[in-house]
């Protein structure tokens, strides 16, 4: 069961069996492609949502129709956004702390991985709270913690995390995105296991970023798919 405390220890903790380094032993400059794809994913965080623009909407729709492919959406405003847990009947309201990128997240977890998008959606696995997280504001909540814990705003990365994040963003390019929904895996089964309620988001929310930033700390860490935790979204 996913929610299962030995599960969930067995899972993550082989991580402390690799080694990490400190980031004081790293000096590091970057490549013209890892400049490159930093460039263009820090672009991306300048793009706020704008509910005007034809392509944000249609980026909107395409979530619904991949969240709810047998239900019309009757509009952008509507009451059927509190099924996929937005705030409020205008998801364009949510995305003011975090911009277009937390939706291009949450659709690239859709399309890329259905399944545990719609498992985690659902809540289809464990023993889940009476007063559960809403999803798609934890999405955005899960977007700006890996924009923060990667230091995405800053002109170069100093912690480890943030440089091995470099490496692992030359082998893929969308790994920004992976990480995303390894991370919406992790909070899941950390909710699980804590068995959280919603006032506890927030502590398992730094519980995740805690794991991340060890698995993001190994010495062997090269692409996305050395992540000890990239194996959940294979389930």
């Amino acid at each position: 069961m996913v929610g299962n405390r030995t599960w969930f220890g067995g899972l993550f903790n082989g991580s402390g069996k690799r080694r990490q380094v400190s980031a004081e032993k790293i000096v590091f400059d970057l490549t013209p492609i890892q400049e490159q794809r930093l460039q263009k994913l820090k672009e991306r965080l300048n793009v706020p949502y704008d509910e005007t623009r034809p392509d944000h909407q249609e980026c909107l729709r395409a979530v619904w129709n991949a969240s709810f492919p047998d239900t019309e959406l009757t509009s952008l405003v509507s009451a059927q956004w509190k099924d996929m847990g937005w705030q409020g009947v205008n998801p364009a309201t949510d995305f003011r702390g975090c911009g277009f990128i937390s939706l291009e997240n949450l659709l690239f977890f859709a399309r890329t991985y259905p399944g545990p998008f719609k498992r985690l959606m659902l809540k289809q696995q464990g023993m889940r709270a009476v007063w559960e997280y809403p999803f798609a504001v934890a999405g955005i909540n899960i977007s700006y913690m890996l924009i923060q814990l990667l230091e995405l705003n800053s002109a170069r990365p100093k912690s480890l995390p943030g440089i091995n994040f470099i490496k692992v963003l030359t082998e893929h390019e969308d790994a920004f995105d992976v990480l995303y929904c390894i991370a919406f895996e992790m909070m899941d089964a950390q909710w699980l296991a804590m068995r959280a309620s919603y006032m506890q988001f927030k502590e398992v929310l730094e519980a995740t970023k805690q794991q991340l930033e060890r698995e993001l700390s190994l010495e062997d860490l090269n692409g996305i798919h050395d992540l000890p935790a990239y194996n959940i979204l294979c389930k």
